[in-house]
């Protein structure tokens, strides 16, 4: 079955590429998952209680726990469109100083959000955990809802730094390249004269001594003290 021209030159762009990367599929779902969290939260997560119409939060009336969780999601889904954009350009750069800092920095801050997510999970369960059942008519599946997408989002981080650190490895700069058009220095040795390629010699009255000179590095030897004898008195 073949696809009509305009369906095909589609499949074979450059964007759908990089949208099929493991990378880029990553980087998505951490948004779509940051996504999640702070926005359930932020529309479902304050509700007032039957008796009071001062809203408070759905996970244990504990406001730390709903500002943290609309806190880390919103934050974790701007980096998340950031680094997908840099990802975009990372095969533009140049340089190889600032793309082994990039990869680095996306590294560290995959660990880093991986960790959060982590400790993120436990706070928000343990908050859901001693809240009183039915104590707010609504907010329940919001609560719900960010408590499972802070768990689902801890793999994805920790998978998208296992994906950085193979960048790492993979583009390791070299440490002393250069070649003759990016003007470097070609260093050559001298190596003795073989049998192979044997030194020319002139012959005359003068070709002892200028082979001794001129094999004076390689075939001298070290000569013996002499010893002078003295008169005796």
């Amino acid at each position: 079955m073949h696809l009509p021209e305009s369906l095909q030159d589609l499949a074979d762009s450059e964007a759908v590429h990089f949208l099929r990367k493991p990378k880029s599929i990553a980087r998505i779902l951490e948004g779509i998952f940051s996504l999640i969290v702070f926005s359930s939260l932020l529309t479902d997560g304050y509700q007032n209680k039957t008796e009071s119409p001062q809203l408070h939060c759905v996970l244990n009336s504990n406001s730390v726990a709903c500002s943290f969780a609309v806190g880390a999601g919103f934050t974790a889904f701007l980096s998340c469109l950031t680094f997908l954009a840099l990802d975009a350009q990372e095969s533009r750069i140049a340089s190889t100083r600032f793309r082994t800092a990039f990869q680095l920095l996306d590294f560290i801050l995959d660990v880093l959000w991986a960790g959060i997510w982590f400790v993120g999970f436990c706070f928000l369960a343990n908050q859901w955990q001693h809240s009183q059942p039915k104590e707010f008519l609504l907010g329940s599946s919001s609560a719900k809802a960010a408590i499972a997408f802070s768990f689902f989002s801890i793999p994805v981080w920790i998978f998208q730094a296992y994906l950085a650190i193979e960048d790492l490895r993979n583009d390791v700069p070299v440490p002393y390249k250069r070649s003759l058009d990016e003007g470097g220095v070609v260093l050559t040795t001298l190596s003795p004269p073989s049998a192979a390629s044997p030194v020319n010699m002139p012959t005359g009255p003068n070709s002892l001594s200028y082979s001794s000179s001129a094999l004076s590095p390689y075939l001298t030897t070290p000569k013996a003290p002499r010893l002078a004898m003295m008169p005796d008195n």
